[in-house]
């Protein structure tokens, strides 16, 4: 089960990510009480280089902003929605994971993986599981939405996917992670078994 925790802002949450075993831990650069300059996500990320993958979390990217985060943060993965990625000049090296919402149209060309969840990012609202699953039986589905150490083995078993991704389920208050959260969380996501279908629903 890879796992995400997303919208570090302290020290402390990183350690406790790398700790728990995290396989990637995102930093949010668009409006949110987690939101970070690059120059701050590219200091906090330095000790969890080459441990994790460390994903940049946009939405309605500018360009030249990208750009300045791209150079001053210099992720391994740009997290959007996946209608944006089209109309922006990205360098070809750089891993993309493109988001689909819930109630959102799904793209003609499914990415070989996505990030799933409900129509606002970081509100806590759970994403759709039974859309989910459906889609999780034609891409690698990393889940999304109203995840916390409580529900996440149901929402495992339920729609089977890739991964799975977690921000407010992990906070003691918004924008500030608990490192004991974060610790149970990726406990019980592991602890979980997801078998992934073998069928081609269509």
């Amino acid at each position: 089960m890879w796992v995400k925790i997303c919208g570090m802002t302290t020290p402390d949450a990183i350690a406790s990510a790398l700790e728990a075993g995290a396989d990637a831990i995102g930093f949010v650069f668009a409006e949110s009480p987690r939101q970070l300059t690059p120059e701050a996500a590219a200091q906090l990320a330095r000790p969890a280089r080459g441990r994790v993958r460390c994903v940049a979390v946009t939405r309605h990217p500018g360009q030249l902003a990208l750009d300045e985060m791209l150079r001053v943060f210099r992720p391994d993965v740009l997290q959007t929605d996946a209608g944006e990625l089209a109309g922006l000049e990205l360098p070809g090296e750089l891993e993309l994971l493109p988001v689909v919402r819930s109630g959102a149209g799904t793209p003609a060309q499914l990415p070989v993986r996505i990030l799933f969840e409900g129509p606002a990012s970081g509100s806590g609202t759970a994403s759709d599981w039974s859309a989910a699953r459906r889609l999780a039986r034609r891409t690698e589905l990393v889940l999304a939405g109203g995840l916390d150490a409580g529900n996440v083995a149901r929402a495992v078993g339920t729609v089977q996917p890739f991964g799975v991704d977690v921000s407010s389920g992990v906070e003691a208050r918004p924008g500030v992670k608990s490192p004991l959260k974060i610790m149970q969380f990726v406990a019980a996501a592991r602890a979980a078994v997801a078998t992934r279908p073998n069928e081609d629903p269509s």
